[in-house]
């Protein structure tokens, strides 16, 4: 039912996670097509993208290279500054604690992830340093937009890993 009334609005009238989580997917696209775990991420500054990034992590052989660390650098090169304020990031899966910790001192101003990290996400799931009550700037987050379509992303390109293994 919500997919029929979704499908009948028009792609610029959908609210603004649902429009710029689809950004975050196509670049999580662009990871899977390299071989790459296939997480995406934009920031988003006054209703424009700022930037937008996918994990890089085997092609740079980088293990910094997650797509919100080179979100975050391509959205401070666009801003002038380090910090990021009035910002909301985008990104496919929650963010791990490195990126939650870059997050933070960037001063982000709100993430919304898709899927949550069970095994090791670090705003919410496992660690929560997007919220921790010791540093000295919060994040707000929303969690679960386009869920089942980050999701399925993720279990497909593992599932055909696995396959390729046996």
């Amino acid at each position: 039912m919500e997919a029929d009334i979704i499908s009948s609005i028009p792609f610029m009238e959908y609210p603004p996670e649902v429009r710029y989580m689809h950004e975050a997917l196509k670049e999580a696209k662009k990871a899977e097509e390299n071989g790459e775990v296939p997480v995406g991420a934009v920031i988003v500054h006054k209703d424009r993208i700022i930037a937008r990034a996918y994990n890089q992590v085997e092609m740079l052989k980088d293990a910094t290279a997650h797509a919100e660390m080179i979100a975050l650098t391509q959205a401070s090169a666009s801003l002038g500054d380090w910090r990021l304020l009035d910002t909301t990031l985008y990104v496919t899966k929650e963010p791990c604690p490195m990126c939650a910790g870059a997050i933070v001192h960037a001063r982000v101003t709100h993430v919304v992830y898709g899927v949550a990290d069970n095994r090791g996400g670090g705003a919410g799931s496992v660690f929560n340093i997007t919220d921790h009550p010791m540093l000295n700037h919060r994040v707000q987050t929303t969690v679960g937009v386009l869920e089942n379509e980050c999701r399925d992303i993720l279990q497909n390109f593992f599932r055909r890993l696995r396959a390729k293994q046996e």
